[in-house]
């Protein structure tokens, strides 16, 4: 019998696992959610920073660091040309270029491993802070994917 054991860099614990399948599973009808998740360096342990509800997309850019990267769970309210709503789930990584380049690297490695967790397929790249992470630059990464 062959074990193959899976080392990550980052542990995400069991908690935080439980947040976020009860974030994923939310019966949302309006409305941005998000969650946001940072790695605590020491620990080398995930954890939530927060949680938002009905959220505007330029608000939780300006609450999220300028320095230092997280992931945000988004569950995104989408509207359709054809008057359709939808609320996709999708992983933000935000790293922006002006974090410390240990804690990217660290953000980098665990990356796969949370969006996993996640069960979240749909990613959105944000390394340009807030200027980055706009409703329309959502829109278009969703819409014409």
């Amino acid at each position: 019998m062959v074990r193959l054991f899976i080392s990550s860099t980052v542990d995400i614990p069991q908690e935080l696992k439980a947040s976020l399948r009860k974030f994923r599973f939310a019966r949302r009808n309006a409305g941005h959610a998000a969650m946001v998740v940072k790695i605590n360096k020491q620990k080398l342990t995930m954890e939530e920073v927060e949680q938002f509800d009905d959220i505007s997309i330029e608000d939780l850019a300006e609450e999220l660091p300028e320095n230092s990267p997280r992931y945000v769970l988004l569950s995104y309210e989408l509207n359709h040309s054809d008057g359709r709503k939808s609320f996709p789930l999708v992983l933000v990584n935000w790293a922006p270029t002006s974090s410390e380049m240990g804690l990217l690297t660290l953000h980098a490695s665990a990356f796969i491993d949370f969006q996993n967790t996640a069960d979240v397929s749909k990613v959105i790249e944000v390394r340009e802070g807030a200027e980055g992470f706009t409703k329309e630059i959502i829109d278009q990464q969703l819409l014409h994917a």
